[in-house]
């Protein structure tokens, strides 16, 4: 009588390679599959947008950015689909193995990146790209792979149902999730960390409770444990190797941070030079050596125009450096300041070495701080303003490139008085000549007037601006504050333009609207041309 009955085998005893060994899954075995096919989805769209944003605040261009790397992590997707095609044996333990690679690649991913960025652009990109191609096969190759396991136990038909559905559900989860709460909360690094370890938790919950069909269950469980206690320690170590990661982009020391929903803040300060700098998506936005000759060219120009000065607009300029120098004019009564990032304002208000440099502005008693977005805070009724200050970062992705259109300037125009005068910060004439003159431009197609000056800064190099006014033929009047760097013989020499940075000749520089945002282009292929403003003209 034979003696090898499987009936009392458990389902990894009987064979590992065997198409029906799911067949009679418990329920709760299905249910913690199902469970698994949604974090699957919420780990790899988060993972995505983290690798996404990265490459924004690095790079810049933030369509472009987010548009390569979802479309290369689809793909990848359909590659590991595909492969998956070739995987047998032991289906759930192929799961947790996917799942404990994709923990540990995902979890470093964010770090590894702003690592390897310092180094050399093209080095970025083949990392970027690694990541963007590992973590999408791996997304890839998990999900068919749940299907098949289900499909023994519910059928084709209904287990693709609940796998996608699920799916779906667990990336919607996961979108709304990063923004909301990762980003702000724990940042960029210790997000893919902890992204990594709700990975690696999928993989032990499918150990523990899917042990019966796992042949090597404590060797798996072992493996699981040893990548948990890994990316727990990279959590726990994760703002050192954040402040590691920043040290590598910037040369100072990093004296203050932080990740708010709408950008990355970091202050560096220089103890032998005495020079602190405040940096947005690092993007440098002043330096102390020489913020004075750009704060004062912003401010005291469009303060000397004929007509009242009492009521005054500034958008951006949360550092508060702009208001020392708009508070410096008595005849002003009321300041309003908009700034969408409450973070940025608290900054220039509280952080001690920003209040010593603004002069404590932003408590000056005429100051009102509205945190909202410029766009909508504009385009509200409300009182008209007898100057307004735009002291926006450079239009380096559309949704900076907005606050330079032609419907931006429009809203702007019917919230100034008879006598208004604007002036916004218009990049540098000399790296960025195009996108210079096309803000010039677009200025002077809702304006009667404008006027073009610029000057040099030693940490930005040659800066623009461009002013514009409710009415024909007023020049500005002289200069009646102490200044450190403008005067009136300054300013009038900085409105003549030479050769390489006058308006291109030719065809006009294009007027950036909303539904035809050139400026951003333009920004980026004057970034990447920049090189040759430098060679003589033929």
């Amino acid at each position: 009588m034979s003696t090898d009955s499987t009936e009392d085998m458990s389902p990894a005893e009987r064979h590992d390679g065997d198409p029906h060994i799911y067949a009679d899954m418990a329920p709760r075995d299905a249910m913690v599959l199902l469970a698994s096919i949604a974090i699957v989805a919420l780990c790899g769209i988060v993972y995505e947008l983290i690798i996404g944003t990265v490459s924004s605040y690095l790079l810049g261009n933030s369509v472009y950015q987010f548009s390569i790397t979802i479309g290369f992590f689809m793909f990848a997707m359909g590659i590991g689909s595909y492969l998956s095609k070739f995987i047998g044996g032991n289906l759930v333990a192929w799961f947790i193995y996917v799942e404990t690679v994709l923990a540990l690649i995902g979890g470093i991913c964010s770090l590894a990146l702003f690592f390897a960025f310092p180094f050399a652009p093209f080095l970025y990109q083949i990392v970027m790209f690694f990541f963007i191609f590992a973590i999408g096969a791996l997304v890839g190759l998990e999900i068919p792979i749940l299907t098949r396991i289900l499909a023994q136990g519910s059928g084709t038909r209904r287990s693709i149902a609940n796998v996608m559905s699920l799916d779906y559900v667990g990336a919607l989860i996961g979108s709304v999730a990063f923004p909301l709460l990762l980003l702000p909360n724990l940042g960029l690094v210790r997000s893919s960390f902890a992204i990594g370890l709700i990975n690696i938790f999928v993989a032990l919950l499918n150990v523990v409770y899917l042990r019966r069909y796992l042949p090597n269950a404590k060797r798996l469980f072992a493996w699981v444990v040893a990548v948990l206690i890994f990316l727990i320690v990279l959590l726990f170590l994760g703002t050192r190797l954040t402040s590691m990661a920043q040290h590598n982009l910037y040369f100072d020391q990093v004296i203050w941070k932080k990740q708010t929903p709408y950008q990355s803040l970091v202050v560096t300060n220089n103890w032998q030079r005495g020079d602190l700098r405040l940096f947005i998506d690092g993007h440098i936005q002043f330096s102390q050596s020489d913020e004075h000759r750009y704060h004062e060219a912003l401010v005291h120009p469009i303060m000397s125009y004929p007509g009242k000065v009492e009521r005054i607009l500034v958008l951006g300029g949360g550092d508060g450096l702009a208001m020392r120098e708009v508070i410096k004019h008595k005849a002003v009564k009321q300041i309003d300041l908009v700034d969408i990032d409450p973070a940025m304002t608290d900054l220039g208000r509280n952080f001690a070495p920003l209040v010593v440099l603004n002069g404590g502005a932003m408590k000056d008693p005429r100051l009102k701080v509205y945190n909202t977005d410029a766009f909508v805070f504009i385009n509200k009724p409300g009182p008209l303003y007898d100057r307004v200050i735009l002291d926006f970062p450079d239009p380096h992705n559309e949704a900076i490139a907005k606050l330079y259109s032609q419907e931006f300037y429009t809203m702007l125009k019917r919230r100034m008085s008879v006598d208004g005068v604007l002036i916004s910060q218009s990049s540098s004439p000399f790296f960025s000549r195009r996108t210079y003159w096309s803000i010039e431009r677009t200025m002077a197609s809702v304006f009667p007037s404008t006027l073009s000056f610029h000057l040099s800064i030693p940490a930005f190099g040659v800066w623009g601006f461009n002013v514009a006014t409710m009415k024909k033929g007023v020049i500005a009047g002289p200069i009646t504050v102490p200044t450190h760097y403008l005067t009136d013989a300054s300013f009038k020499a900085s409105q003549v333009f030479a050769k390489d940075v006058a308006r291109p000749s030719g065809a006009p520089p294009p007027v950036n609207t909303i539904f035809e945002p050139v400026l951003y282009q333009l920004y980026l292929q004057d970034q990447r041309t920049m090189i040759h403003h430098t060679k003589p003209a033929s």
